[in-house]
């Protein structure tokens, strides 16, 4: 959703801002274009965002099944999704997958996937929303990722009488849970479950295939300027371990912690795992030769178009990972 594609560099500015996003107010930041670009304003800081990741998993697990994010209770009518505006890329891909890609009205300029969402008009920003565009489409529906700055704009579309959900993807099982909560929402639950438990099968192939390896430690940059990594909070860390790597920030609760060069250099990864644009960047940075994995140029390719979102293609992005990780299993990883 072919191993080793490389998406556009909006595409993967895109990946950023979703890694991003779970920050509170982080994704203010992220403004350039580009793999890993500078942000235009302070990154937040690794104990605001270990707060905030912890806080809203708190709320997740004290949410009733039949309410979103924010506590608001999923309408029960089918009617309620028949037209839909997603500004919550996950959620977008899902709807085309479940098979009700003709009620979509509106959609986020973050969405990428499938291709043929490119046809649904784009209403603004997932985050920081432009209410009076979506209002604009005439949606009944509007799901939207559950940061604290969506808030507003939640209750604002609710005076107006267009039913909301607000749902955070942050781990694998958000995903999971998310493709359920929405599939009984638009009255494909029986389609949600066969892709749930088809991205959770492959998953636990890999796991099986990789039994027994020694885990790669690795370091995955997201964010050059200032130094951000996948830190334990992120789907990617789960990701990595599933493929049999070791992501030498699992310590960090932080889905993308702000760390120095010095402290990646400490913990001395065997592999960099990086696209080719970040590669590119990487060898031409002189400090970040202090890693020894980019000074003997040991990278790992990723795929955003497979790993830059928690998404259907979870499976498939944990066999690419694994791939590069374990050639010398690759032949027996799912196809």
């Amino acid at each position: 959703m072919s191993v080793l594609f490389f998406a556009s560099e909006q595409a993967v500015r895109r990946a950023a801002l979703v890694l991003v996003s779970v920050v509170m107010g982080a994704v203010a930041a992220c403004t350039t274009p580009g793999d890993s670009a500078s942000a235009g304003s302070s990154a937040t800081s690794s104990a605001t965002e270990s707060l905030a990741a912890s806080a809203a998993g708190s709320r997740r697990a004290s949410a009733p099944a039949d309410t979103d994010d924010f506590g608001t209770p999923f309408p029960k009518d089918v009617s309620a999704s028949a037209r839909i505006v997603s500004l919550n890329p996950t959620a977008t891909e899902l709807l085309y997958t479940l098979g009700v890609s003709e009620r979509l009205v509106g959609r986020s300029a973050w969405d990428e996937f499938p291709a043929e969402v490119k046809s649904v008009p784009s209403v603004g920003n997932g985050i920081g929303v432009n209410v009076e565009a979506v209002l604009g489409v005439r949606p009944t529906l509007v799901v939207l990722y559950a940061t604290p700055e969506n808030r507003t704009a939640a209750e604002a579309l609710q005076r107006a009488g267009v039913h909301t959900i607000a749902l955070r993807v942050d781990h694998i099982a958000d995903f999971m849970a998310l493709t359920t909560r929405l599939g009984r929402v638009v009255g494909a639950e029986r389609r949600a479950i066969t892709v749930r438990d088809t991205v959770q099968a492959t998953l636990d192939s890999v796991r099986a295939v990789l039994r027994g390896v020694t885990a790669t430690p690795v370091v995955w940059p997201v964010w050059l300027a200032p130094t951000m990594v996948i830190g334990g909070g992120s789907f990617l860390d789960e990701l990595i371990e599933i493929a049999g790597g070791h992501n030498v920030f699992h310590d960090s609760p932080a889905p993308s912690p702000q760390v120095s060069i010095e402290e990646i250099a400490k913990r001395n990864p065997d592999f960099v795992i990086a696209s080719d644009s970040t590669m590119a960047r990487l060898r031409k940075d002189a400090p970040w030769r202090a890693v020894r994995a980019v000074r003997d140029a040991r990278w790992l390719r990723s795929d955003p178009a497979l790993t830059g979102r928690p998404s259907v293609v979870l499976g498939m992005a944990a066999v690419s990972l694994a791939r590069v990780m374990h050639p010398e299993r690759a032949a027996a990883l799912p196809r």
